[in-house]
């Protein structure tokens, strides 16, 4: 084989692995192993690699176009959140591609494989509801395309991931429920393979346990978070009759909303027969005669600028390989007293 026909993908091809596991290992990037690093520099001067200077130009160049998933743009929270993105990446010349996944992974997949064609600089993703495989998040890497998950976060996958401080806003709002004489409190979750479930239920527990409550499987009920299954969900927390909650902790002011118009339909008034707490503090709840008593408020603008700054920060070093997790606090918001 000529030395001008040996490329990384010859060294890759050689050794069994990944074309950018070559380009990393080449370019000492810490997310490679030592042995494999020793590996690849061993077969490259062997074959007498030299890298292509023209490659490497077309490597470094731009297309100054940045890649947002949001599962919604229906949902106010989503929205303030591509206006803090937006804030951030036309002050830096930047172009945003805004795609929604519909809460559908196979339509998210669909999106991300759209952003690799068009030569994205970096993607921002917050996880459709039904998302339980990362191969498409795997591919971006492998491209070398800079990767910031936000809002709902991958469980146990390597990356740059913007999140609030969820378990921490569960246990306020299981106090204020507390202080509130609520004693049979109830968790209307979110999807069970996303992270900011977990984040909610270990919350309710910690709370739950901490001021010394009971509960059991049945006051823990999760939702798709459309409008029919959470109604479904809450009309089975109502029929609970004796045992029924006085309190429910929803994932956020839309399942909250959903739940309360179900209990309108039972003759069951919210926030004197069931109170109600939630997560996100949407603006229009000031406009909303039958609300949540109290909300978390998430602060969607700062997780957006927050993202955007990592993925900006992450393409102009280059260096994507010491993943970085920022948590934004979270604060109740009571709007009744």
């Amino acid at each position: 084989m000529s030395q001008k026909n040996i490329t990384i993908k010859t060294i890759a091809e050689k050794l069994g692995i990944s074309i950018s596991t070559v380009s990393r290992a080449l370019k000492n990037n810490p997310r490679i192993s030592d042995d494999t690093r020793k590996k690849v520099i061993q077969v490259a001067e062997k074959l007498n690699y030299i890298p292509n200077p023209i490659a490497l130009n077309l490597q470094k160049s731009r297309t100054n176009l940045l890649g947002l998933v949001v599962p919604t743009l229906e949902e106010d929270f989503f929205s303030h959140i591509v206006s803090g993105v937006e804030q951030v990446t036309s002050e830096n010349g930047f172009h945003l591609i805004i795609n929604q996944s519909g809460n559908s992974m196979q339509k998210e997949k669909e999106i991300i494989q759209s952003y690799i064609k068009s030569k994205v600089d970096g993607i921002m993703v917050s996880m459709a509801a039904d998302t339980a495989d990362y191969s498409h998040f795997v591919k971006v890497q492998n491209h070398g395309i800079p990767l910031v998950f936000y809002d709902r976060i991958p469980r146990n996958f390597p990356s740059h991931k913007v999140r609030s401080e969820i378990l921490q806003g569960a246990v306020e709002a299981i106090h204020f429920l507390f202080k509130k004489n609520k004693r049979k409190i109830a968790l209307l979750n979110g999807p069970s393979n996303l992270q900011v479930s977990d984040d909610r239920l270990n919350g309710y527990l910690e709370a739950i346990k901490s001021l010394g409550l009971e509960t059991s499987p049945q006051y823990i009920k999760t939702t798709d978070l459309s409008r029919e299954d959470t109604q479904l969900k809450m009309e089975e927390f109502i029929r609970m009759d004796e045992n029924r909650p006085d309190a429910i902790v929803c994932f956020n002011d839309y399942v909250a909303l959903h739940a309360i118009k179900a209990c309108m339909v039972h003759s069951v008034t919210p926030n004197r027969d069931i109170t109600f707490v939630s997560f996100a503090n949407i603006g229009v709840s000031e406009y909303i005669e039958n609300k949540p008593l109290a909300s978390v408020e998430q602060y969607p603008v700062k997780l957006g600028t927050e993202s955007a700054r990592l993925l900006l920060e992450d393409i102009r070093t280059g260096e994507n390989t010491r993943f970085r997790e920022i948590l934004v606090k979270t604060r109740l918001v009571i709007h009744t007293s």
